[in-house]
């Protein structure tokens, strides 16, 4: 059974940035065009940062994500697919340097990379998972409907490359969603206690992709934090069932009303988007009024 009244056993929640990129609008806002004509056309960008959540459990270290590699900027051949390193160049343009590493950045909040315990990956894309090898000792979970998708055909043109995932030593680790009679989280098709307490609890919030997860963030005390990845971009665009230019807007939408339900039901709840520049200062915020961090 899940626990739903958690004590104080998260003592922090931190952001990272493992470097910045850029985005079409049409990418982060949609569009009424077809991607494929944006995708090709487009000229204007939007920088946006790739954040990684640091959370501090009484009972050891979680990352939701790991960021970027810092050679997707430094390897012409990061991706082996000629039709991927193509549209990399279209969708995404990146400004990562050597202090950019997960290991930098964790060590400047204090933290070492070798004491991550475990890494909750929202989804598989390339900018979600590049930093898996500096922490191999991590346990990293992964939706079981998301890692499915190493098995169709051409997951690269999707960004999930395998090269990058199927990694020596990495100790993967697939999630199946399990129903729960906490009443907060019914509407959702399903959630995984991370922690076996009911602080950090995975949801299924498939669209981005076909696994995609979210991870709500309890303590007694504190306001509730919902990390949503690339569920929306900015939570605003979500409220308001603002689909971005990727993804199955179909299942995104259905996502889109679960969140808004527990938004609901827990008004003060904080949703954090993975490539949102606004997250840091939302946190400081919850900082100064006792709430977080």
């Amino acid at each position: 059974m899940l626990q739903t009244t958690p004590d104080d056993r998260i003592k922090s929640v931190h952001v990272l940035t493992t470097g910045t990129g850029a985005q079409h609008p049409e990418h982060r806002y949609g569009s009424k065009m077809p991607s494929l004509w944006w995708v090709l056309t487009s000229k204007k960008w939007i920088k946006v940062p790739t954040n990684v959540f640091v959370i501090e459990h009484r009972d050891g270290l979680v990352l939701f994500d790991t960021g970027i590699d810092l050679a997707v900027s430094t390897d012409p051949n990061y991706i082996d697919s000629a039709i991927g390193r193509f549209f990399l160049r279209k969708l995404f343009k990146f400004h990562i340097g050597p202090e950019d590493t997960l290991t930098t950045q964790l060590k400047k909040l204090g933290y070492d990379a070798k004491d991550v315990d475990k890494v909750v990956v929202s989804h598989l894309h390339f900018d979600h998972v590049g930093c898996i090898m500096e922490v191999p000792q991590a346990e990293l979970l992964v939706s079981k409907d998301e890692w499915s998708q190493l098995s169709e055909p051409h997951p690269e043109r999707d960004f999930i490359l395998k090269e990058h995932i199927e990694i020596p030593n990495a100790k993967w680790h697939q999630i199946e969603w399990a129903k729960t009679d906490d009443p907060l989280l019914t509407g959702f098709d399903g959630c995984f206690d991370v922690m076996g307490d009911g602080s950090l609890v995975a949801l299924s919030t498939p669209g981005h992709t076909k696994g995609s997860l979210s991870l709500l963030i309890r303590s007694s005390g504190k306001a509730p934090i919902l990390l949503v990845g690339d569920l929306t971009y900015e939570a605003d665009l979500l409220m308001n069932n603002q689909v971005p230019g990727t993804g199955d807007k179909e299942k995104l939408l259905s996502s889109f009303a679960k969140v808004q339900d527990l938004k609901e039901k827990l008004p003060e709840l904080v949703i954090l988007p993975s490539h949102d520049p606004a997250v840091p200062e939302a946190l400081k915020a919850l900082d100064k009024e006792g709430s977080t961090t």
